[in-house]
This record gives structure tokens, sequence and C-alpha cells, in this order.
């Protein structure tokens, strides 16, 4: 099979092949059609002589009724007169007539049929010899003139072979041009045959040469860029495909690592609620005050408990997607102000001032999760920035998004840690965060609210003191 492959023609050479074969065919059917119209013009033209020498014959035969010889200079003219049924009555060439007649000769057939006929060779019965025969009808009888196929007649009736030769040559020279033709088609055969063997193999093809501008040329760049851009969709689907899939082990990871943290998060309330009942149960003796104690360490625990689930269920509603979430036309200012209204009595309690100066903005979004986003940052800042301002204001609003900043004159959060506070249960002071009621989800939460809304947020420790937080949210989904 591999000697089979190895022997098979190049589509160069099968097109150059079979382009010898026609040209040659179609100059051989040529040659061979002017060689015979040549000849048959060369003939016919002797015909036409003898002609003239049977006309004079015939016409002093009427005249005299003798059988004259015309002045010519044919060598060994043969002079013949046959009857109505091929009797030969005279012929100057032999002193015994032949017997045999001569109905059935070519040339006397012709002549009776037409008038006149010829016959370019045959071999005399009679004297042995070969001869051109000329036969033209007269009155009741035919005068047939015949002259030895002798060297000479034979050279006048051989076809001239230069014209053929030029032809052939001319065919030559064309056969030599159609192979540097071919040639260059059958390399871009090639090529092409090359380029669908490795397709066919699924193999990447970047930075191929472009093919003649030709049609065939067009043909294969079309192919080419195709074939190009079936390849970039198949790595871009696979490209996407595995960030699917890193995506979705990223989410797997991020939830069983969300399921061990909630697991340890709800450890400690639950065991203070379990510690401060056991021991209300086995201790009905204590104290008023002790006993209320204990019930308010584990309603304080409960609340704590509550407030991890809220946040647990709003981050997974958030991962998830977010499609429980529905969008509506809402004025952050209108919200901002109201979140300021519902803080203003628990900041001046704990020594803040909230600066409202958000200017009216409108956008698309969800009234809940910007109530999460701003109420999240204020207790954030109310619980651990130990400052005594608040200041949120808007930075830049364009057709597409709106720029906001909320900041505290606090003391800000240490460079090792500040990369890392948006992450799900991370607490800078552990102990003081769980002192506080805090979850560790808060500013998890802002983060995941704010890319739902198409959103960036990054937090920065100001040169004055304190943490801003700069968020982008933009006006249409």
């Amino acid at each position: 099979m591999g000697m089979f492959s190895q022997s098979r023609l190049t589509y160069h050479r099968k097109l150059f092949l079979g382009l010898v074969i026609y040209s040659w065919l179609l100059v051989g059917c040529f040659a061979l059609f002017q060689y015979h119209r040549e000849k048959q013009f060369k003939a016919e033209e002797v015909n036409s002589r003898l002609q003239v020498l049977n006309e004079f014959i015939i016409a002093h035969l009427d005249s005299t009724g003798k059988v004259e010889l015309p002045p010519c200079d044919i060598v060994g003219l043969r002079i013949s007169v046959i009857d109505g049924n091929g009797k030969v009555i005279f012929d100057n060439s032999s002193d015994s007539l032949p017997k045999a007649s001569h109905i059935d000769r070519e040339e006397v057939i012709k002549a009776m049929q037409t008038g006149e006929g010829y016959t370019l060779r045959r071999h005399s019965e009679s004297t042995g010899g070969t001869y051109f025969y000329s036969a033209k009808r007269g009155k009741g009888y035919l005068v047939r003139t015949a002259v030895p196929y002798s060297m000479t007649l034979d050279r006048l009736l051989t076809t001239d072979y230069a014209f053929l030769w030029f032809i052939a040559l001319v065919t030559a020279g064309m056969c030599v041009i159609g192979f540097f033709v071919t040639r260059r088609v059958g390399k871009h055969i090639e090529r092409l045959s090359a380029f669908a063997e490795k397709a066919e193999r699924g193999e990447r093809i970047v930075d191929i040469e472009p093919f003649p501008r030709d049609e065939l040329g067009n043909i294969s760049n079309h192919i080419v860029r195709l074939y190009a851009k079936l390849q970039q969709a198949i790595a871009e689907r696979d490209r996407e495909h595995r960030q699917a899939i890193r995506e979705q082990q990223e989410k797997m990871r991020i939830k069983r690592q969300l399921t061990n943290n909630i697991n340890h998060e709800l450890k400690t309330p639950v065991a203070s609620m379990q510690l401060c009942l056991e021991t209300l149960i086995d201790h009905k003796e204590l104290p008023v005050e002790k006993r209320e104690d204990f019930i308010n360490r584990c309603y304080a625990a409960n609340k704590r408990l509550q407030s991890l689930l809220i946040d647990v269920s709003t981050l997974t509603r958030i991962e998830d997607g977010g499609e429980s979430f529905a969008r509506e036309a809402l004025s952050v200012s209108d919200i901002v102000a109201e979140i300021c209204d519902e803080y203003e009595e628990l900041a001046r309690n704990k020594g803040f001032e909230i600066r409202n100066k958000v200017t009216p903005v409108t956008i698309n979004g969800n009234m809940s999760l910007l109530f999460s986003i701003f109420r999240n940052l204020i207790d954030n800042a109310l619980a651990y920035s130990e400052g005594s301002l608040i200041e949120i204001r808007v930075l830049e609003e364009t057709d597409h998004h709106v720029t906001l900043a909320l900041a505290d004159n606090g003391k800000g959060v240490a460079k090792e840690h500040l990369p890392r506070i948006f992450e799900r249960f991370y607490r800078v002071d552990k102990g003081r965060s769980r002192l506080l009621g805090g979850t560790g989800l808060g500013l998890s939460i802002v983060k995941n609210a704010v890319h739902w809304h198409g959103g960036t947020i990054r937090a920065i420790n100001r040169e004055q003191g304190g943490l801003l937080f700069v968020f982008t949210l933009n006006k249409q989904p």
C-alpha cells in the first residue's frame, strides 16, 4: 500500500500529462486532416491537368474519329478509350488490348456517374506498372489518361511537411509553457491538500502563506480563513469550558470553605446558649440577677446566630447568580438618606457624626442589596474605626455608572490585613469582632452586592487617618 501511494502521480504531473496528451491528440488530428486535405488537393491538381488532355482527345476523336496524342511534356503518358460496356477499344501502351472489362474500375465508375473521375494509385495488370488514372466521359465512350507513378509524381503528391513540423514545434513550446503553468497550479493544489490533511487531524494552523490572487487562490484563502475562525471558536469554547470548570471548582471550594467557616462560627453562639441553658436548668436556685444575666447571654447569642444565618443566606443568594434579586429604578441618594436617618441616634450615642453628601443619583438596581452595602459599611465604621466621623459622597457620575465613597476618620487597617478584609469570616481583631457581635460576613456581602450591580470596590487607608471605601455601581444592568 505504501509503495502504491508513493508511485501515485502528483496532481501537477497528472494535469501536465493530460495537457500533453490533449495537445498532441489535437495536433495529430489536425495533421492527419491536413495531410489528407493536401494530398487530395494535389491529386485533384494532377487530375485537372489530365482532364485537359482528356477533353482534347475527346474533341479530336469526335471530329476526326481518330485518337491523336496531344502535345504535352508528360513522359510515359498512357491513353485508353473504353466503350460503354467497359471494353478497352484503344490503348497506346500495348499492341494487344486488354481483354478484361474495365467497367468495375474506380475511375470508370465515377466517370460513368458524374462525367469524370480519377484513381490515385493502382497497379495495371496489362503493363505491370503503377499509374495515376484520370477518366472523362464522351459520347458513348470514355477517354482515360494515366501517368506512371514515378519518383517525380510521388514527390508531387507528397504532403509538405514543413507546416506540420512548425505545428509540432509550436505544440512542444506550448507543452513547455504548460509545464510551468500546471506546476504552479499543482503546487497550489498540493498546498491545499496538505492544509486539508492538517485540518482533518485538527492541527492548529497559524501564519500560513496566502495563496495566489486568482479564483482558486481566493477559494483557498476563504477556506483557510473559515478554518482559522473555526479554530478560534473552538479555542474560545474550550477556554470558556475550562473557565467554567475552574469557576465551578472555585464555587465548590468556596462553598466547602463557607460551610466549614459557618460550622466554626456557629459553635460559639450555640455553645454559649447551651452553657447558659444548662446552668439555668441545673441551678434553679440561682439568684434572679444571675438568672437574668444568663438569659441575656442566651438572647445575645441567639441574636448573633440569627444575624449570621441572615448574612449567610444573603451571601449564598448573591453567589448563586442573584436571580432572586429583582431590578428596579432606585434613587441612591434617597436610600442613603434613609439609612443615615436610621443610624443617626446609634451614631450619636457612639460619638459619631454621619455626613450625607450624596447628590441625586438614579440606578437600575436592587433595594435590599443597596441597603446591605451602606448598612454594612456604616456598621463596620461604627464598630471598628474608633473615629468620630463618617462621610458619604459621590465622586463621579457618567451615563453608565456612578462612583461613590464612604470614609471615616478612624485608625484605619494595617497594610497586611487590607487585601483580605473582603474575605468571608476574615477578622482583623477576632476577639473584638466577636465581642461586638460581628459575623465576619459584612464586607464580603458588600463586595458581592457591588459586583451584582456590575461594579468594583476597594479599600484605601487615608493619609489623614481612617479608611476609605471607593465603589462603582452600573446605572444599567
